[in-house]
Parts: structure tokens; C-alpha cells; sequence
């Protein structure tokens, strides 16, 4: 049975779909930078960030000395940016927060943690790949062919997929690699701050060993966003492997 999401202000949501559906149609309502100013989208990310503060954090309170306002802001990180909500508390100390974290009501697990730094730790590789396909095998009008359907997609419309291993796979090796199957000693990844976007490794000598390990055993292909129904553990379904080195 679907759980509903109620929240301090009163307003409550049959099923976390449709509370994520709320705020997602309320976050595409504002452009990067501009303020939350209808009162009731305030009060609704006012309660849904108790939500976030009494569930989901074990870190120092994103309310913190109070909220001033809300905005929507650009987040950025190595190969990839998305919008989202931050607050601005009255001391004006500024910190972003996850609107479908805060739904969920459940933190994220060591695993999901450990799995983020770990393509963090290789997402500016490949970006770069991705960008040196477009750049030497697109056609003269920049489009290239998905490995999936062969429909020509340009590269906003396309995306660099790990084909087999899947990139979970190739974490979950690695973690057995380095003998931490069940559990990541604690010290290993950032812990959650103020305005920290996203997971990274504490010790840059462990990304990059991770990076070595995925380059090592990833292959990979350019695929539409939006594709057809497929088996990612297919190998032989790829036409266009793409490896580094």
C-alpha cells in the first residue's frame, strides 16, 4: 500500500509520487537564481525541509537559524549540472537540499555514498569521452547514431552508458577488491556540509585508483536518453563499444 506524505503545514499527498510530482512541477515554475516567492510554494518547502531535517539528516540541520527565503539555484559538479532548491537562512548561510530525499523521508545508504564519490571520481573522464565521440564522429550536422535504436540524437539528447559491466557492477568489484564488501571504513568520503553538492573520496589517491579500476573494465556507448526497453547485461547488443586506453 502507497504511503501518503503529510507534512507540518497540513498539506498531504496520497503517495510520495505525487508529492515528488508537486515538487518537481514547482522547482520547473522558476528559472536558476530567481527566488521562491508564491507564499504557499515557502510554506511548502518550509515544511518539507522539517521533513528533511527530522528524517533524512544526521548532519547539522539544514534549518539551522531559520529560513529566510528560498531560491532556485544551478548545481554543478565535474561533467554534469541540475537545478534544485536551496535555503537561505536568516544569518544568510546559504545550503542546498534534495526535494526527493526530503520526500522519501530516508537517508541515503553508505552503498548509494560510496557508489556517487565513485562516479564522481570518474565523471570528468567521461564527459570527455562523450565529447570526443561528438567531436570526430558526428556527422555535419552533429548528430550521432544511438547504439540501441540507430536514431540519430544530438549530444544534449544523448548520454554515455556503461554497456556491460553496468557501473554498479564494476563499484561492487572494486569494493570487493579492496576487501570492503560488507562496510566502507569509516574516513573515507566526505561527510555532508553546508552547499556540498554530492559525495567525493576524501584521499585523492583512491579516486584515482577507482579510476583506474573502471577504465580498466568499463565499456561503454552513446545512447538517446529517451531509448527503447533494453538488456543492459546483452554485451553482444553493442555495436559501437567504447573503452578508454
Amino acid at each position: 500500500m502507497a504511503k501518503s506524505v503529510e507534512l507540518s503545514n497540513g498539506r498531504i499527498f496520497k503517495t510520495k509520487k505525487a508529492a515528488t510530482q508537486h515538487f518537481k512541477e514547482m522547482l520547473a515554475r522558476y528559472c536558476d537564481g530567481e527566488h521562491i516567492q508564491d507564499v504557499e510554494d515557502h510554506s511548502d518547502l518550509s515544511a518539507l525541509l522539517e521533513r528533511f531535517d527530522l528524517f533524512v539528516s544526521d548532519e547539522p540541520s539544514k534549518i539551522g537559524s531559520g529560513i529566510k527565503r528560498f531560491e532556485r539555484r544551478l548545481n554543478k559538479g565535474d561533467g554534469w549540472s541540475s537545478s534544485g532548491f536551496w535555503v537561505v537562512r536568516v544569518d544568510d548561510t546559504p545550503t542546498d537540499f534534495s526535494y526527493p530525499q526530503a520526500v522519501s523521508g530516508r537517508p541515503k545508504s553508505d552503498a548509494e555514498e560510496f557508489s556517487k564519490a565513485c562516479y564522481n571520481a570518474v565523471s570528468r573522464d567521461l564527459l570527455g569521452m562523450k565529447q570526443r565521440q561528438f567531436d570526430h564522429f558526428s556527422g555535419p550536422d552533429g548528430l550521432i547514431a544511438c547504439d540501441i535504436t540507430g536514431s540519430l540524437v544530438a549530444y544534449s539528447e544523448a548520454q554515455l552508458s556503461h554497456a556491460h559491466p553496468p557501473f554498479g557492477i564494476i563499484v561492487k568489484e572494486f569494493r570487493k577488491l579492496k576487501g570492503w564488501e560488507d562496510s566502507v571504513p569509516p574516513g573515507m568520503l566526505t561527510a555532508s556540509t553546508d552547499a556540498q553538492i554530492s559525495t567525493h573520496f576524501i584521499d585523492e589517491a583512491l579516486a584515482h585508483e577507482f579510476l583506474n579500476f573502471h577504465h580498466s573494465r568499463a565499456v561503454l556507448r552513446i545512447i538517446a536518453k529517451e531509448h527503447l526497453p533494453f538488456s543492459i547485461s546483452d554485451a553482444s547488443a553493442v555495436k559501437r563499444p567504447l573503452r578508454f586506453g
